[in-house]
């Protein structure tokens, strides 16, 4: 391990308290004694659900902006199955769309309690999958450490109960679920996902345009693996929420940053058994720094604590990294395929934030959210070996950005 998460001084400007100090270093010597630690391994996939005829173009959306494409697809009893793969020590990506235009379950429920997520009631981030030298021990112990597992009497999809993964329910502070698996996660016979189907020629010629597209421009070559994840939650669970993580997992709490401008902080945990992020990418919390009402006394900006307000806690964006370099004089790779992308019709939050001259720093951008998966994508590219996942400038921009995009008009409040 790279990483000893008991010697590890986080980073960060963001003062946590004496309790969330005290049981970080409990859970990492708890997860050492257990056993949790020697039985993780690397994220090997990332979930999203889409509504009930949206998972083709979001498949067309994923081929145009980013390295992932279709390998393999099945459909159980409630869904099909979408398995989309980049680099091969990269996590794997799962699309699921409902059977049914009417289907409803518990994420249907969540998305339904709040304004702007009740457009798509089915559509939502659902959560990580990891590697384990054993499926059952590795539940076993984490549900002695009352984390609690999906069992088949509680939810519709089998997906979550049928294959061999095993799922927690989801989290009570991020609404995102974490599953694990002992099965090679290309082993689709013994993942048992469901029947399986091809996809029609059309579709297939249609995305291979996207490719071949995607090739000519360099894009394919440009962008990388999935960076970070980052999701949203409210002021007061921000450190329930990371300490909650850290014992499903295999991650180290890398840092927390405070960012003034829009009154919120950025949080970070890593999987301390890689040499790149993008074969285990890192999760990001980001809360705000006072809860609304509290707010309302100071009036300062909350996008953050808005975002939860008005689509609940949820993953709010996934990151891919961008090779460093210029594509052209004067243009940096992050800017070349922004400006490719916009030409196809993807729209952006603003511009490209940070500056890449001779020193190390970092170049980001956020995409507005996605019509299918309500995601929004960020392209990060760091310049001259930047260590980190953000400036602070940079984050206060993209927040700021996206806040004005995830507005909520209700009686007199606008949030």
């Amino acid at each position: 391990m790279s990483i000893n998460p008991l010697e590890y001084q986080p980073g960060g400007d963001k003062k946590n308290s004496e309790f969330f100090d005290e049981y970080r270093m409990k859970i990492y010597e708890r997860r050492q004694s257990s056993g949790v630690d020697d039985l993780l391994n690397t994220m090997r996939g990332i979930v999203v659900q889409v509504e009930q005829g949206d998972a083709l173009p979001y498949l067309h959306e994923l081929y145009l902006m980013g390295p992932y494409r279709y390998t393999a697809s099945f459909w159980n009893t409630t869904h099909k199955v979408y398995v989309l793969t980049s680099e091969p020590e990269f996590p794997r990506l799962f699309v699921l769309e409902p059977l049914e235009k009417d289907y409803e379950d518990e994420i249907t429920m969540y998305n339904r309690l709040y304004p702007l997520s009740s457009q798509k009631p089915n559509a939502r981030y659902i959560g990580e999958i990891f590697s384990t030298k054993d499926v059952a021990e590795t539940q076993k112990t984490l549900e002695s450490h009352n984390i609690r597992f999906n069992y088949h009497h509680e939810t519709k999809n089998p997906f979550f109960t049928e294959s061999h993964f095993a799922f927690t329910f989801p989290s009570d502070f991020t609404c995102n679920r974490v599953g694990y698996t002992q099965v090679e996660i290309d082993d689709f016979d013994a993942l048992n996902l469901g029947t399986p189907f091809e996809l029609d020629a059309s579709v297939v010629d249609s995305l291979n345009q996207v490719v071949e597209f995607a090739e000519a421009e360099k894009l394919d070559s440009l962008i990388l693996g999935v960076d970070h994840l980052a999701t949203r939650i409210l002021a007061g669970e921000r450190e329930d929420a990371i300490l909650e993580f850290l014992t499903m997992s295999n991650h180290y709490f890398w840092g927390a940053y405070n960012i003034s401008a829009m009154n919120s902080s950025t949080n970070v945990t890593r999987n301390g058994y890689v040499d790149d992020d993008k074969k285990s990418p890192a999760k990001v919390f980001t809360a705000n720094n006072t809860p609304s009402f509290v707010n309302s006394f100071e009036n300062l900006p909350m996008p953050t604590e808005d975002f939860v307000r008005n689509y609940g806690r949820r993953l709010h964006h996934v990151a891919y990294e961008v090779v460093d370099g210029n594509h052209r004089a004067g243009e940096k790779n992050v800017d070349y395929v922004v400006n490719t992308l916009k030409d196809k019709g993807i729209p952006f939050l603003a511009h490209v934030v940070g500056e890449c001259l001779d020193e190390p720093n970092l170049k980001q951008i956020f995409s507005k959210h996605s019509d299918y998966s309500i995601l929004i994508t960020e392209y990060v590219e760091r310049c001259h070996g930047y260590e980190g996942f953000f400036t602070k400038s940079n984050v206060a921009a993209l927040t700021e950005a996206a806040g004005k995009d995830e507005r909520y008009e209700h009686g007199h409040v606008f949030d």
